[in-house]
């Protein structure tokens, strides 16, 4: 009898990893089928097979994961879920996999969902509609093996069942590589990372008023005069790389390139074409934001009446979706400022005799270029700013709802609201949970708004006032999107949060962003990581158990070993807390 016990003992502590919320899976999967909790051994011999005629880019991926499989030496932190080896002699010797149309394209809306069985004797399956859906199949299936370090063994979670799907199509990260360079390496690490998480967009707002360091041989004269050098570049070889190990890893890369605001680094190339190029961006003795040059420096906005403005503009618009296979294009038009056109004698002239508004200035710039970006097969994404910016806008009739996105940034779910509400497809970048750089401080020295000595908090005699009261700092990080946005507020994000249902349902998903004012190759990691996990998981299967309730604590227990899984696998990801805390698990939570 007390030997029975025993051996029931070990078997119990040989297999609790294998239960349920012990899987350390990340995201969660939609569903979760523990069918006999055991654990087997990864055979010596595992093998990875693919159907016949499968594209090269799944061969490789068998080929990476099997190798990930076998020589990843991971194990659960946490003391109670560490595994035992002792009862535990079946093997899985190979992993199969089935893909019902090896032809779907990556692009936006494509069917990723598959199902994954370890449960049939030596083999485990995955089942999928398209390669996309098997590779996020095969991430799952390695986060599924753990290491045993006193048996030298690797362990597969078996007698499990998962069927798996995404509940938004667009899940991604925007990296600002004009204020700060990122480098290839930096950028291709990122990628694989997103892929980790089953992320699948790179958001590459390549350009800015800062740096233009894409290579174009169509316009060669704006990078080599409007980066930081030729060693801060981009070339087109570059990119296809870039691309091609992105798609390989199923994350589609939309490039940027923001006009007509946030262009005055084309000015060194083409000065005639930009207004109040070289201009103070702002002069904070006026308190009055709205007669900003820029939303910060430097300062230059397109001319929207120079007939250069457009032949420039074809130029890239053909270069960069040639080179961007993508069917999104982003074409920014975010942060015009009136007081930047108003700097032109011929613009301010159109303006004061009543010939022209601001928001018709726009609507002639959009007119000229929406039908260089749709011509070429391209859905035109735009920021908020096209549709809500008070000052500049145009009229919603001229953006067709079925080629163009809308991403919101500002007010949280009131933008997402008036988006949607009129129609238009979304992508939410909420800076109220979403904006990584936040709380981080900011990069202007000489801030007379912090040469306040003791004080916490800025006192209202040197506060913005006027229609962007953000200014006022206060004590709390020193930027205007304070405060620094934790894993739990990006985890506790609601996407469709106000949402009617048709409203709701056209909100195709969230990118986290990372602009680079305060970054670069050296913080990458730790800025986006775990952070962005925490995203990933909103977006893939939502941030509530199957009774609608929050499950922050919870996650937050595989969060922690997703992390340690992360940079074993040579991300740098930040720390979330005391390895103590993870070592004994719930000693470090609260109840309020």
């Amino acid at each position: 009898m007390e030997m029975r016990r025993l051996f029931g003992f070990l078997i119990f502590w040989s297999v609790q990893v294998c239960r349920g919320s012990e899987l350390f899976l990340w995201p969660q999967p939609q569903i979760v089928e523990a069918i006999d909790k055991s654990c087997h051994l990864i055979s010596p011999t595992f093998t990875i097979s693919v159907p016949a005629g499968s594209p090269k880019l799944l061969r490789a991926a068998a080929s990476r994961y099997k190798r990930q499989v076998c020589t990843e030496k991971w194990s659960a932190v946490s003391i109670q879920a560490r595994i035992s080896s002792q009862s535990a002699q079946a093997t899985i010797s190979r992993l199969v996999i089935s893909v019902s149309d090896l032809r779907a394209g990556l692009q936006n809306g494509v069917d990723e969902s598959y199902t994954l069985v370890v449960s049939e004797g030596d083999s485990a399956s995955i089942v999928s509609n398209t390669t996309w859906g098997a590779l996020h199949g095969l991430e799952t299936f390695s986060q599924l093996v753990q290491f045993d370090s006193q048996a030298r063994k690797l362990f597969i979670s078996y007698g499990v069942r998962i069927t798996d799907w995404p509940l938004y199509s667009h899940r991604g990260l925007l990296l600002d590589t004009s204020r700060n360079f990122f480098p290839v390496k930096d950028i291709l690490r990122t990628i694989q990372a997103l892929s980790y998480n089953k992320l699948n967009v790179f958001h590459w707002h390549i350009s800015d008023s800062h740096s233009f360091p894409l290579r174009l041989e169509s316009e060669p004269e704006l990078s080599k005069k409007g980066s930081y050098g030729p060693e801060f570049t981009y070339s087109r070889q570059d990119v296809k790389r870039i691309v091609a190990f992105a798609r390989s890893r199923g994350v589609r890369v939309v490039p940027e390139i923001d006009a007509p605001g946030h262009t005055a680094s084309w000015g060194a190339a083409y000065p005639e074409m930009l207004t109040c190029l070289g201009k103070m961006w702002w002069d904070p003795n006026t308190q009055n934001w709205s007669k900003r040059m820029a939303s910060e420096p430097g300062a230059g906005q397109l001319n929207p009446l120079h007939p250069k403005t457009y032949q420039v503009l074809k130029h890239i618009i053909e270069e960069v979706t040639a080179l961007f296979p993508d069917s999104f294009y982003h074409a920014g038009a975010d942060e015009i400022a009136p007081g930047c056109w108003n700097a032109s004698e011929e613009l301010s002239r159109l303006v004061s005799s009543g010939n022209a508004t601001m928001g018709s200035l726009l609507e002639l710039f959009v007119n000229r270029t929406y039908p260089m970006i749709a011509s070429r097969n391209k859905t035109v994404v735009y920021w908020e700013d096209i549709l809500l910016d008070a000052a500049v806008n145009v009229s919603a009739d001229l953006l067709p709802r079925e080629s163009t996105v809308i991403q919101t940034w500002n007010n949280g779910a009131i933008n997402t609201k008036a988006v949607t509400s009129a129609g238009y497809r979304a992508v939410v970048s909420s800076s109220d949970f979403l904006y990584l750089d936040c709380g981080r401080g900011d990069f202007l020295f000489n801030d007379s708004r912090f040469d306040q000595p003791n004080r916490t908090v800025v006192p209202p005699s040197l506060s913005i006032t006027g229609d962007d009261a953000s200014f006022n700092y206060g004590g709390s990080g020193g930027s205007w999107c304070a405060p620094y946005k934790t894993w739990q507020r990006i985890y506790d994000f609601d996407l469709a949060y106000g949402l009617t249902r048709q409203e709701a349902a056209l909100v195709i998903g969230a990118e986290a962003a990372l602009w680079s004012e305060l970054a670069d190759a050296n913080v990458l990691d730790g800025l986006v990581w775990p952070r962005t996990s925490a995203l990933a998981e909103v977006t893939w299967s939502g941030n509530r158990d199957s009774s609608s309730k929050k499950r922050t604590t919870e996650a937050g227990k595989r969060l922690v070993e997703w992390r340690e899984r992360m940079v074993s696998r040579g991300v740098a990801a930040h720390p979330m807390m005391p390895r103590w805390c993870i070592l004994n698990h719930g000693l470090c939570n609260i109840n309020i």
